[in-house]
């Protein structure tokens, strides 16, 4: 065989045997259910989920989203793996559920947000993870993915475009004396309704020092009712509601042009620019929640 044929030849042998890069969506397609009210979907779907084994922490009705809600559950099993990987792997803790009037149901991908959240630990909870996400299809059902794909080994360092923020970029809000002063002051202000927020769940995890909130952003104006609406993203609930996490005794919360492409990468720019004051609002919503009075 010429050298020539004998490369090309082996070019074709290395492409056929190299792995396919596994594209990951963010949300899954449950079995829909009948017509209903949101809140008596809401029972329901709870129901299943308490008798699939996993603890409802939160419910949430976002403000400016006629019938669409979420349900926010924790698992056993992944709690304990996050602990274990620690640190900033909080933010995957809750399991997001979304749930609609006319019956449509959907959950958050578990491997998709835990690739992206946990990032480079996500070995350390990938068992549990899947484990979590079996349970979360037989309560639910598993029907089509949707919302975009990503390819699952971008997920760790993802960003929208060149550019535009990660992970960690711009995430760190306030330093506090300690993790009890910066627990007590992420729930007083989430108590009291500091620029217009509430409380949608806690998981502390206080031996680690760690812990995330889902917080409410109710403001008619700015809240996330508003820059949803605006991006007709009601289908993607599941994302609601967003977390602010408190590691040691700093406090942070997610870039929005971070989380907002993460939870919706299918849009484009021009969708993007229609809500170009939305991460600037929500940095200084959560940057307020963090702080003490």
């Amino acid at each position: 065989m010429k050298p020539l044929m004998k490369r090309f030849f082996l070019c074709l042998v290395f492409l056929a045997c190299a792995p396919a890069c596994l594209a990951l969506a963010p949300y899954v397609s449950g079995s829909k259910l009948p017509a209903a009210d949101l809140p008596a979907q809401i029972a329901v779907v709870e129901q299943k989920l308490q008798a699939a084994g996993f603890t409802v922490v939160g419910r949430h009705l976002p403000k400016g989203l006629k019938g669409s809600g979420s349900l926010v559950v924790t698992d056993a099993g992944l709690l304990d793996a996050i602990g274990q990987a620690g640190g900033s792997a909080i933010t995957a803790a809750a399991l997001r559920v979304g749930v609609q009037a006319d019956g449509t149901v959907s959950y958050a991908n578990p491997e998709y947000w835990q690739r992206a959240f946990v990032r480079g630990k996500y070995g350390q909870v990938q068992a549990a993870g899947k484990a979590a996400q079996a349970r979360l299809v037989q309560a639910l059902g598993e029907g089509q993915p949707f919302g975009g794909e990503v390819d699952a080994s971008d997920l760790a360092s993802y960003r929208y475009m060149f550019g535009m923020e990660r992970f960690d970029t711009n995430s760190e809000l306030v330093t506090h004396a300690s993790f009890d002063e910066a627990l007590a002051t992420v729930r007083t202000n989430l108590a009291q309704g500091t620029a217009d927020t509430a409380k949608v769940y806690e998981v502390v995890m206080p031996g680690r020092k760690i812990a995330v909130f889902g917080v409410a952003m109710n403001s008619t104006e700015s809240g996330e009712g508003w820059w949803i609406s605006k991006i007709e993203g009601a289908a993607h609930v599941a994302a609601l509601p967003y977390e602010i996490f408190i590691v040691d005794n700093k406090v942070y919360a997610l870039y929005a042009r971070f989380r907002i492409a993460l939870s919706w990468p299918e849009l484009g720019m021009g969708q993007f620019m229609g809500i170009f004051s939305a991460p600037h609002v929500i940095h200084d919503t959560m940057s307020k929640v963090a702080s003490k009075p």
